[in-house]
């Protein structure tokens, strides 16, 4: 064992718990500049268009918002769960922290939320988008239940049976759920 700068000492296993939040922060950062770049331009967004309405920067607060969830999350993912939100390297520890003591699927829900706050900052809040939007939640609705959860199960079993029992896959709690022991 090393020795930290506390005087504390510090075990191999945090070196590793660093790996994967780097690994986590890196797929992070890279699936949010594929959505930054790629997805303003299929959605025409256009930078002239939020000259159209100045009140319309106001919806910045929840996009904000809901951009900070989703990069939370990512970092519980690497710095809690020892890995990344990519199926391909999956947490080796079930992520009960942060926001996801609220809500099971938080990450999907500041996204959420911070694309309708990026709609409407762009001028691009309209029926269409919402019909996308509702396609697209439907979508993450299913590859949730029939992908995640059951894999969630098989890793995790009774812990993740008794996270699912007390908190709900999108409606928030008002308190954070603290497992009792």
């Amino acid at each position: 064992m090393a020795s930290g700068e506390t005087g504390t000492p510090r075990s191999k296993d945090d070196g590793v718990q660093w790996a994967t939040t780097i690994a986590s922060l890196i797929v992070g950062t890279a699936f949010f500049a594929l959505w930054f770049w790629l997805l303003p331009q299929w959605l025409g967004f256009r930078v002239e268009a939020a000259r159209t309405a100045s009140w319309r920067w106001i919806a910045a607060l929840p996009s904000v918002f809901g951009f900070a969830v989703a990069s939370r999350c990512i970092w519980d993912f690497g710095h809690t769960g020892r890995g990344t939100p990519a199926p391909f390297a999956p947490p080796q520890r079930l992520v009960v922290v942060g926001f996801y003591r609220y809500v099971r699927n938080p990450m999907y829900v500041g996204f959420f939320v911070g694309w309708i706050g990026l709609w409407e900052v762009f001028g691009r809040a309209n029926w269409a988008m919402i019909g996308a939007a509702a396609t697209v939640m439907i979508g993450i609705n299913l590859f949730v239940r029939l992908y995640e959860e059951p894999t969630l199960r098989g890793m995790f079993g009774a812990e993740y049976e008794e996270y699912c029992r007390n908190v709900q896959r999108w409606v928030p709690r008002m308190r954070a759920w603290e497992k009792r022991n």
